[in-house]
């Protein structure tokens, strides 16, 4: 088989071996790893299994099908729904008709086979009336874009002669029983058809076998790549219209200033940022504003990206960073105005409340492209849908030539030959009240989901246990510490506990406020914005002999413990305050602020003056953040502030026995032990209970406390206020 684009990557030695369902695994992670084929999540694989019925011991057809929510790229055996070809046949007789087809899915689980909890999709039907034991939907760029056409039946028909590829047209249908049928006549009035193209969702092709349904994918897939990327190609410079606004050279630092912005008017969101060439060209065209506003057209496309995207129409010739902020906050009441007439206008009875009436989807001339979502990962993938969108738009715009049009189309919604799904059929996906069940099944969302924090000064110890409590508690987690290999380590433990993109290391020396602005940068970067700002970071010098340190010691106990601590928060509050949501920001102080003694002099009163620095940041960033601080008691425990000889030190110094040869960490015990005896609970101050003092401090729990020390120190009396 020749192919051109695409590369057959099935290996015979790998599947040597492999029955029927591990062969379908296999092959729609083949599929799935090539997002030219399909979206994160979208399409569907199936096969007929015969397969011994546990009940009668008979041979009995079990349709395997991808599961509700899976995703081929990374699907497993167990992401397969199963289920009697017997019984779904048998639902045919049930079937009430169109305005009823919705009861059919409650009746999906009556037929599944061998108990498999895994649920079957809203597609099954599609794959169990096809005559054939192997099926494959996808979503591919190329294929929508011929779904997309205004004159998608006559492109199939100039297809099939320049390429020998028969695809039979099926209109527009929401995903459903009825579909299924659809496809099974499709099949049996088109024998000889290759694939099944439906229009403005998606393609359908098929095999014998597993091995022989991927080729037969990939074959029509590459041929229709053959039509449509030389059109495209030919297209040139004046795709989309031509170009009419240049990359802004500063583009990467406009949108760090407009990215808290427009993350504050979405609201409760992470967000990612796409400045790439092919979103350039496209955010930079003639058509872009005329494209955008029709909207998208595959299903899988607009759950995420919504109706439509935000357009922010502005003159980047000319426009500066306070110009684009003032065009953003403009456009966000007529978008809101529009997707509420939006919902009016379609919304049908018992229909869902409306959702948020924000884009999840900002397109800004010269820029780029923001994409916002409940956490990084969605928020990613709702922007490489719109970019799978405006694949499929340069490919039904460059296909714009003489061949009739469907006439069924009203022309206002053909925009250079593409079409976007019409806006009730968008809103009866987008509002579907299957969807809205499948939304209320998802588990509760965590305290601190949507949030993302910055923690500086992760080494092991506090600091660590207070990103270990954020991230676990949904948080999305920035480590930053002045050593690069401290903040990578905390990251890693939080990417393996709690997902890959939920964490990230930044290095910066907080004394410093550019290293400070460029960290920050990129978090606003990478997750949209800032939340809560935990510092932890700080310096001790033991003093020497006469009890002393020296004034170069001390005025680096002043800028790391309260100058650092100031420049972090500062700038911290420049992006909340961009945001115009709330934040928190919570500065680690120590018992030692109140506790007058020897040996510790600058450190001591470095922590004194960060506690009434607590209370000016509490003035200074009213209304919107709260400034609070936590004051522990010494933490021994695993802490890089209590080297070997600091502890030994101090063991001396209070005349405590110890041992030349006991491990750090058993000296390091002796000497919590006797600070614990010291206190009026008798109990040791752990990592883990100074973070849990800095997420009360951080969460909506507290969003009335602000100015305030929290004490952690068991009950030191010596600490008490006076």
């Amino acid at each position: 088989m020749e192919l051109r684009y695409l590369k057959d990557l099935w290996n015979d030695a790998e599947t040597a071996g492999m029955d029927e369902p591990d062969l379908l695994r296999y092959r729609s992670n083949l599929l799935g790893s090539d997002k030219r084929l399909t979206n994160f999540g979208g399409g569907n694989t199936s096969a007929k299994v015969p397969s011994p019925d546990p009940l009668t011991g008979e041979t009995v057809d079990v349709l395997w099908v991808k599961g509700s929510g899976g995703d081929l790229g990374t699907i497993k055996r167990d992401g397969f729904a199963t289920l009697y070809m017997d019984k779904l046949n048998a639902l045919k007789r049930r079937y009430r008709g169109v305005e009823h087809e919705d009861e059919m899915v409650h009746l999906y689980p009556v037929c599944t086979f061998e108990n498999n909890p895994r649920a079957a999709s809203i597609d099954t039907p599609l794959h169990a009336f096809l005559p054939f034991r192997h099926v494959d939907h996808l979503h591919p760029d190329w294929a929508i874009a011929l779904a997309a056409c205004a004159n998608g039946p006559a492109q199939l028909e100039r297809l099939h002669k320049e390429t020998g590829i028969k695809l039979v047209w099926l209109p527009w249908k929401r995903p459903g029983f009825e579909l299924g049928l659809w496809l099974e006549r499709a099949v049996q009035e088109n024998p000889d058809a290759d694939g099944i193209l439906l229009g403005s969702h998606g393609l359908f092709t098929w095999g014998d076998t597993s091995k022989e349904s991927y080729l037969s994918t990939l074959r029509v897939l590459d041929k229709i790549g053959q039509y449509v990327l030389p059109r495209i190609e030919a297209a040139g410079e004046q795709l989309f219209g031509g170009g009419t606004v240049s990359p802004r050279p500063d583009r990467g630092k406009l949108a760090d200033v407009l990215m808290p912005v427009l993350r504050g008017a979405v609201g409760n969101v992470i967000g990612h940022f796409d400045g790439s060439d092919e979103v350039l060209r496209f955010v930079g065209s003639a058509r872009a504003k005329a494209l955008a506003w029709q909207g998208t057209s595959c299903p899988d496309h607009f759950v995420r990206t919504k109706v439509r995207p935000l357009f922010v129409d502005w003159d980047p010739a000319s426009g500066e960073e306070a110009a684009l902020i003032a065009a953003a906050k403009a456009a966000f009441p007529a978008y809101r105005d529009d997707y509420a007439r939006y919902y009016e206008e379609n919304k049908y009875e018992g229909a869902p409340a409306m959702r948020s009436p924000n884009p999840t989807v900002v397109l800004v001339p010269g820029v780029g492209l923001f994409s916002f979502g409940r956490s990084k990962t969605e928020a990613r993938i709702t922007g490489e849908f719109y970019v799978n969108a405006i694949h499929v738009m340069e490919g039904a715009t460059a296909l714009d030539d003489a061949l009739p049009k469907q006439t069924d189309i009203p022309s206002e919604r053909i925009v250079d030959n593409y079409v976007a799904l019409a806006p009730r059929e968008a809103y009866n996906i987008e509002y579907w009240q299957l969807e809205e069940a499948k939304l209320k099944r998802m588990p509760p969302e965590k305290e601190l989901s949507r949030k993302v924090a910055v923690v500086i000064g992760v080494s092991p110890g506090i600091g660590q246990a207070i990103a270990g409590r954020l991230a676990g508690e949904g948080a999305h987690v920035v480590a930053a510490d002045l050593r690069a290999e401290l903040a990578e380590e905390a990251a890693a433990e939080l990417q393996a506990a709690y997902g890959k993109e939920i964490a990230a290391a930044e290095t910066v020396d907080c004394t410093d406020r550019e290293s400070v602005r460029r960290m920050l940068n990129a978090v606003v970067g990478r997750f949209g914005g800032l939340d809560l700002l935990v510092v932890v970071a700080a310096v001790f010098f033991p003093p020497d002999e006469s009890g002393r340190i020296t004034e170069e010691q001390w005025r680096k106990t002043f800028d790391v413990n309260l100058l650092g601590s100031y420049v972090a928060a500062d700038e911290a509050h420049r992006v909340m305050e961009a945001q115009g949501t709330p934040g928190s920001i919570v500065l680690i102080s120590s018992a030692n602020a109140v506790v007058a003694k020897k040996g510790s002099f600058a450190y001591d009163t470095s922590k004194a003056a960060l506690n009434h620095l607590v209370r000016e940041l509490a003035v200074e960033c009213a209304p919107h953040v709260r400034v609070n601080g936590v004051a522990p008691a010494s933490v021994v425990e695993g802490s890089l502030q209590f080297p070997r000889e600091r502890v030994m030190s101090s063991l001396t110094k209070y005349n405590i026995a110890f041992d030349q040869g006991e491990t750090t960490e058993a000296l390091r015990g002796k000497l919590s032990g006797f600070y614990a005896e010291r206190t009026l609970l008798k109990r040791k101050v752990t990592p883990a209970a100074v973070a849990e003092a800095v997420f009360l401090l951080a969460s909506p729990r507290t969003d009335l406390t602000t100015g305030q020390i929290i004490p952690v120190d068991a009950g030191l009396n010596e600490a008490f206020l006076r």
